[in-house]
């Protein structure tokens, strides 16, 4: 499988008064096989969308996206959406939710059937797999959303907050459970998150984008994610460089939205 690629890519929305607003410009960025990539900044910076354009959900206005030697124009399996809310079928059971990609793509029970177990069994859900997914609770509900994304065996996950309507407890379990699918299954993944933590705990690379236009402001390489396989993610925070990170980045955003509110004043 070839890199993911993003080539000055460029979002600009026209508004009904003749304006524009440019959410994104010239972003570039490459992302090899099996990264997992965290992307941070202060509201407006274009992370959702810069998500959606790789997911093909919208059309930059400007430059090229490639995966597997192809451009992205439009949704594809290859690409993979993990939302914040799971978007699940909630009079489904678990179960048919999670096969319900391999179904619609017309395979059959025998192709697909012993994967989705083994998601299942992965995702710690293999004994609530005939329940309907309206009783499971928000943490077991990103768990099927999170299995339904991989049963379309996609080369790409994108996770747009997907951990962030949840309990403390329940989303520091969720960060170990992604860390343990990223190394057990090799995918490539694109995390969108407002957490500096989270972002430094799952991020193998992290970029923090500044707005107006959403650009890429810094760029960092992290030992956390890899730290954070089977280990305690308490125990990874205690870690000097953790804090430190923590820090500067918080430092960074903070300014940020300074900046921001402080243009917001002088033009109104």
């Amino acid at each position: 499988m070839s890199d993911l690629v993003l080539d000055k890519v460029s979002m600009k929305f026209d508004l009904p008064d003749g304006s524009f607003v440019q959410a994104l410009q010239d972003v570039s960025l490459t992302l090899k096989r099996g990264e997992l990539l965290s992307v941070l900044g202060p509201s407006g910076c274009g992370k959702t969308t810069l998500l959606n354009i790789v997911a093909g959900f919208l059309a930059a206005t400007d430059g090229v996206i490639t995966l597997n030697e192809h451009e992205v124009h439009e949704p594809d399996a290859e690409r993979g959406m993990v939302f914040q809310q799971g978007a699940l079928f909630e009079w489904m059971s678990v179960r048919d939710n999670v096969s319900f990609g391999p179904r619609m793509a017309g395979k059959k029970e025998s192709e697909y059937g012993s994967n989705v177990d083994h998601l299942l069994d992965i995702v710690g859900l293999q004994d609530f797999k005939e329940k309907a997914v309206y009783e499971l609770s928000g943490g077991m509900q990103q768990r099927v959303a999170l299995a339904r994304c991989l049963a379309n065996d996609p080369d790409v996950i994108l996770m747009d907050e997907p951990l962030g309507a949840l309990d403390a407890l329940t989303r520091e379990k969720m960060q170990g459970l992604v860390l343990k699918l990223w190394k057990e299954t090799g995918k490539t993944i694109i995390l969108i998150t407002h957490s500096v933590e989270e972002a430094l705990l799952l991020g193998e690379r992290l970029i923090v984008m500044a707005p107006r236009p959403g650009r890429i402001h810094k760029e960092y390489n992290l030992p956390f994610a890899d730290m954070g396989v089977g280990a305690d993610l308490r125990e990874v925070k205690k870690v000097p460089e953790f804090g430190e990170r923590r820090e500067e980045i918080l430092s960074m955003i903070w300014d940020m939205e300074e900046e921001i509110m402080g243009s917001a004043g002088e033009s109104a």
